[in-house]
């Protein structure tokens, strides 16, 4: 066996990964100027995506009664803390339904 063969019998597999990985990195790969996904800040109260803000309460307790309030009328509500006060969040189709049904729990 002469020395030419040796050696791609010992570093050709070596050879071919390295070949694949730049080829799949070309092809798959994200480009340095390209910006990455976003990454939500959790402590940011401003970043709550798609859900706006109903309520505001004191206690977790008082947020999940409010919750189940707005769940036995139909709409999907989630409580979010903020600090020591607890947020009532909704989707902005749901806002005027869950203000209505909120407020007419104050009144009985």
């Amino acid at each position: 066996m002469d020395q030419a063969t040796r050696f791609f019998v010992l570093f050709g597999p070596l050879l071919l990964m390295a070949l694949f990985a730049v080829l799949l990195r070309w092809t798959f790969g994200t480009g340095r100027d390209q910006p990455g996904p976003r990454i939500v800040d959790p402590d940011d109260p401003t970043g709550d995506g798609l859900l706006t803000e109903v309520s505001r309460v004191p206690t977790d307790s008082a947020a999940q009664v409010l919750r189940a309030r707005l769940r036995e009328a139909g709409i999907r509500a989630t409580v979010a803390r903020d600090g020591a006060a607890f947020r009532l969040l909704v989707f902005p189709a749901d806002e005027k339904d869950a203000r209505v049904v909120l407020s007419r729990g104050a009144l009985e």
